[in-house]
């Protein structure tokens, strides 16, 4: 099979995509086997792939990969959002722009307009994300404006309002006067702005005096229906049961009185707008005061604005302020920094209003979403730091505004029989409505055409609170084969930024409707920001199109670039290099695979020792390896796991393991090294699949001809020799986490040089653990394989450092003696000389005169010299080494043997100092050491 020079992405991903999609191996069904289930964050639909999406998924796409190759019957199921205040503005755009106005449609003309474009724009973006690789169960796909996922929705609407949960309250909202709509509170955004504090005058009635009051919103005077002041408050005694007069309209209004009022802000008075604020609603309340809405739905003023009728809120706050100025009203303005609520959908500024909306109850809804993941820890944050904002957030929780004045959407079930707020009854559909109708009303001649439906559309949130149980059905028909065997899920991967509008009441609905948990772990990741640590925005113009990455770097070196950085929580400084790195990664993985299969193989010659070393080693590399992988993935530190995937590829297989191997030039590999290196390799593609999907897939396929069945997907992930359960089991990985922790705590033990064969002792602490091994033994013999290998590099750059300084060439062969140790394990000794190009190597009791000397730990080796050194040149290189070292340590030494220095200098400068003086010290005499062998 020819294998291409270079590897090119472009022309294998379609490829493999469409075998893996041909093939069916992302679709699943419930089996035997245990489940791994995920359920997308659905993005808008109206929306396209950006740096954030690219992120998430790719985490998800490593985790689902993963789970298929170890096992578990893994299903992803995708879908998307209607996101009714998004998608209803680009409609009424489009629309505006073809010169159509919503109001001058039916709801019914609307939707029509509405699905066609959700029919033409709807499936970008999940088409994009297959050029990403993520193996989505697309036979699963969900939307949530969906006819069955509609109905789970109303149904879960009756269902809350018969259990006394929902209710319809006369109340003040956030309102977005861009969308025209309501919002919850958790939708709005305070921003700090910088605006004006405006000192308005009212006259007090019959009288000369005037009252000043500041405010930041003269606009709204033509709300006022009170001023209130502290009773407490000794400056305004002449003023109470006065009234005043409200500027250019005139209105006389009471002055009340109110502990409320803060006397230290402003002039310690204050403007009471009962329709406009919701501290001045509840003054209204208590005070009994008329409440006078001035806005219209667009935040333009009404006719209670007079003059300034049908012109925007803002342009009136200009214009007024010049009126007031010119009438004598307005006494100054400051310069005042003031926190401003907006939209976080459409980053309009929100107008406090009155209106009917309805509420779902949450104190006791929230009660079992705050003890699974505070208090008995059912349900992990990773990282845990954000149970934090969950705490605060829940503790704090107020009834959810459900209700959206939008078309877009479940239309709210509650239909109206008659004109009064109460005439109405709850049903899952008109029909049933009748029912409940005629029951209320005692009036059997009803019929559906008296029956009115609430024109108010659900929140979005409320549809998709629903999503782990209502893509499987779980709300229409909680006995669904699907709903019991995938539910509930096992992991989410969404961002922080949601984790109470989705996360929160995933779970309050879980428990609500299900009794359980909606999923065990909560991935949260960071943002993605430029290397300004910008936040990625069209508007700002620095996030790049992820489709061109891909086209540009390949799918794979863009999933690695990314996770490379993307430790759990963290933010993500972006950088196209990280992407350029990843691809630098897929080439060296090709390059190594063509040198492999490029080799000759022989099946006569004997396998060297430096290659059963080898072999062995490496084996063993993959074994600790693999634990801090399954370590890393317990923890959730993706990153990491890449990581150290990474530094097992690169390092450990290119860098040493295939030098170690490699054939003498022009010559054959026998046959049993060889073979034995494609299963390392084909391991190594297990490791890597869920990161590099496309690459690894089709070095698979070019290691040999596989059929659909033994295609790399759906092979199995490498597992520990040491543990013997299954990795497919939820036990195997938490013995994984306490046998990485004792590995750590072997390694801290181990010395240098510690003789493979020699006895090894089992402590009793490693004895007493609840890991179940095959062999402690095999353990701890790899662990004191790796210590000796690491020890052996050493000696080789030693070697490699020795000729490059004396400018031996590596074709020539050195011989090499060291110091004999009973310490000193010859395992490699096999490796040393292979990669040191060594012609002999031997054990000396003595240091040998005439050699060239370098040092590891504390042991000494020595190169005879040859004549490929020029002595005198050697001598003159190293006396001026030795000389300026000398004049080094001389300075350091002044320096701590100064007084004054030594009692005003911190610790740390002093231990820096001191080392410096260590270092230069063991340098000269390792410099005069050389000088003495080469006189």
């Amino acid at each position: 099979m020819t294998i291409p020079a270079q590897f090119d992405a472009k022309a294998i991903e379609n490829k493999w995509y469409d075998y893996w999609m041909k093939n069916n191996y992302f679709h699943s069904e419930p089996d035997h086997r245990t489940p791994y289930t995920i359920v997308i964050p659905p993005p808008n639909v109206t929306g396209v792939l950006h740096m954030g999406h690219m992120l998430n998924n790719t985490i998800q796409d490593v985790l689902i990969r993963r789970a298929r190759l170890k096992g578990f019957n893994a299903c992803w199921v995708p879908g998307t959002d209607h996101a009714s205040i998004a998608t209803e503005a680009k409609v009424v755009a489009k629309l505006k722009a073809e010169g159509i106005n919503k109001n001058d449609l039916t709801r019914e003309e609307f939707l029509k307009h509405a699905w066609e474009w959700t029919d033409k724009y709807g499936g970008t973006i999940l088409e994009q994300l297959k050029k990403l690789g993520a193996s989505c169960d697309w036979e699963r796909t969900k939307f949530t404006m969906d006819p069955d996922m509609s109905a789970s929705v109303i149904k879960s609407f009756v269902d809350l309002y018969n259990k006394g949960l929902i209710y319809r309250g006369y109340r003040m909202v956030n309102w977005d006067p861009e969308a025209k709509t309501t919002l919850s509170d958790e939708e709005v955004i305070y921003e700090e702005q910088q605006g004006k504090l405006f000192f308005l005058k009212y006259k007090i009635e019959g009288s000369e005096d005037f009252l000043t009051i500041a405010t930041t919103r003269p606009e709204t005077i033509f709300g006022d229906t009170a001023i209130c002041i502290n009773p407490n408050d000794e400056r305004f005694t002449h003023l109470k049961g006065k009234k005043a007069i409200v500027p250019i309209c005139g209105r006389v209004i009471p002055i009340i009185e109110d502990e409320y009022v803060d006397v230290e802000f402003g002039t310690g008075c204050l403007k009471v707008t009962p329709a406009h604020d919701m501290n001045d609603k509840t003054l209204g309340e208590k005070h009994n005061l008329e409440i006078v809405d001035i806005f219209n739905e667009d935040a333009t003023l009404n006719s209670f604005g007079l003059h300034y009728q049908g012109k925007d809120r803002f342009v009136v706050r200009t214009e007024i302020a010049k009126e007031l100025e010119e009438i004598g009203a307005l006494a100054k303005t400051e310069i005042h920094l003031n926190k401003v609520g907006t939209s976080e959908r459409t980053k309009a500024v929100i107008e406090p209003r009155l209106s009917d909306q309805w509420f779902l109850k949450m104190d006791d809804l929230v009660k079992p979403a705050i003890k699974s993941v505070l208090e008995t820890g059912d349900i992990k944050l990773h990282p845990k730091r954000f149970e934090n904002t969950y705490a605060h957030w829940l503790n704090n929780i107020r009834d959810w505004n459900i209700s959206r004045q939008l078309w877009w959407g479940q239309q709210i079930p509650a239909y109206y029989y008659g004109d009064g707020k109460e005439d109405f009854v709850v049903a899952e559909n008109i029909e049933d409505a009748l029912v409940l109708a005629k029951e209320r009303t005692n009036n059997q001649q009803l019929t559906t055409d008296n029956l009115k439906q609430d024109v108010d559309a659900l929140d979005t949130w409320f549809s998709s609170w629903l999503w782990p149980m209502s893509v499987f059905g779980g709300i229409m028909d909680p006995e669904s084969p699907d709903f019991k065997y995938y539910y509930p899920t096992n992991d989410l991967v969404t961002g922080p930024d949601i984790l109470f509008f989705w996360v929160a009441r995933m779970i309050i609905a879980g428990y609500e409707y299900a009794g359980e948990k909606p999923f065990t772990n909560v991935y949260l990741t960071g943002l993605v920001r430029d290397k300004q640590r910008r936040k990625m925005s069209k508007s700002l113009g620095n996030s790049p199109d992820p489709l061109d990455l891909i086209d540009k770097f390949g799918a794979d070196g863009v999933r690695v670039g990314l996770l490379l950085s993307a430790s759990a929580g963290n933010d993500i400084m972006f950088d196209e290099e990280l992407c350029n790195q990843g691809k630098g990664f897929s080439n060296k993985i090709w390059n190594a695979f063509k040198l492999i299969k490029g080799w000759e193989v022989s099946e006569t010659i004997p396998q060297p020792e430096s290659s059963k070393v080898a072999i062995e080693w490496y084996e063993a590399k993959l074994q600790k390896t693999l634990i801090e992988i399954e370590y890393c993935f317990y923890k959730y530190r993706i990153s990491d796991a890449l990581m150290a995937i990474y530094k097992l590829v690169w390092d450990d297989f290119c860098s040493w393991f295939l030098e170690m191997i490699k054939p003498a030039y022009q010559q054959p590999i026998d046959k049993t090294t060889f073979e034995k290196a494609i299963e390392i390799l084909e391991s190594n593609l297990k490791l890597l699949h869920p990161f590099m999907p496309f690459l690894t897939e089709e070095i698979w396929h070019l290691i040999e001809k596989r059929t659909p069945e033994k295609a790399l997907i759906i092979s199995e992930f490498p597992v520990s020799k040491y543990i013997d359960v299954k990795s497919s089991s939820n036990e195997y990985e938490k013995l994984i986490f306490e046998l990485y922790l004792k590995i750590i705590e072997i390694e801290a033990s181990l010395s240098y040089n510690e003789e493979i064969n020699s006895s090894l002792r089992l402590d009793d602490s490693f004895k007493t653990l609840s890991i179940r091994f095959s062999s402690y033994e095999d353990l701890l013999k790899d662990l004191v394989l790796l210590k000796n290998f690491d020890f052996s590099t050493e000696v080789i750059s030693g070697i490699r450092t020795i000729r490059k300084d004396k400018n031996i060439p590596f074709k020539d062969a050195i011989e090499l003696k060291g110091i004999n140790s009973e310490n000193v394990s010859t395992y490699f000794d096999s490796v040393v000389t292979k990669l040191g190009n060594v012609s002999a190597f031997e054990y000396v009791s003595e240091k040998v005169d005439g050699a060239l000397s370098f040092r590891v730990k504390s042991n000494e080796y020595f190169i005879p010299i040859t004549g490929n050194i020029d002595v005198e040149a050697e001598i003159k290189k190293l006396t001026e080494e030795l000389n300026y070292t000398k004049g080094f340590l001389k300075s350091v030494e002044a320096k701590l043997s100064n007084e004054k220095f030594v009692n005003g200098a911190p610790e740390k400068v002093l231990n820096i100092e001191k080392q410096k003086q260590a270092d230069a010290l063991a340098k000269i005499a390792t410099i005069e050491q050389s000088l003495a062998g080469l006189k």
